[in-house]
């Protein structure tokens, strides 16, 4: 992993050997609509381009990466998201509390979303609205600290301090 104010690299090795990369860069979706991979050899250059001064073996992963590239953005909803209730009708996972990726927890709200809905809906059978209710009632206080932490992570990889924000991170855990 390297990271400075706004971009970085990251990869990991799988059991096989085989290398995957990440780029990431804060960037307008019109800068990152233009990117051309349909001429993937000359996208890869326009995106190693935004290392430069970087060490070569990290623009080597860029550069020689044999995958299909893939464009991610990240959107995330403000730190204490609520909706209005709407009958018959709630939300799970990425849809009641969409985050950045920063903290590792977006699979296990999702997991836990669902079996609390489930609980719900077992415990007000026949009552619909009672069961929805009682699990926004408990989604709603919840969500916020992990929606707090990944906002806060997001910052300390791509802010204005990294990459020393990500060391003190890590020294603190």
């Amino acid at each position: 992993m390297a990271v400075e104010p706004g971009r970085g690299i990251l990869a990991h090795q799988h059991a096989n050997g085989t290398v995957r990369s990440y780029v990431a860069l804060q960037k307008s979706e019109t800068w990152i609509d233009a990117l051309d991979f349909s001429n993937r050899p000359a996208a890869l250059v326009q995106i190693a381009a935004e290392f430069e001064g970087w060490a070569p073996s990290l623009r080597t992963l860029i550069l020689e990466c044999d995958a299909e590239p893939t464009v991610r953005s990240i959107y995330a909803l403000p730190v204490d998201h609520k909706w209005q209730r709407v009958p018959g009708v709630t939300l799970v996972g990425d849809a009641a509390h969409l985050m950045s990726p920063f903290a590792g927890e977006g699979a296990n709200l999702a997991m836990y979303d669902g079996a609390e809905l489930g609980k719900a809906l077992c415990e007000n059978r026949g009552d619909l609205e009672a069961a929805l209710e009682k699990y926004e009632d408990a989604l709603f206080p919840r969500s916020p600290f992990v929606a707090r932490q990944t906002a806060r992570n997001h910052v300390r990889f791509f802010g204005e301090h990294a990459p020393c924000s990500v060391v003190e991170m890590f020294a603190v855990h």
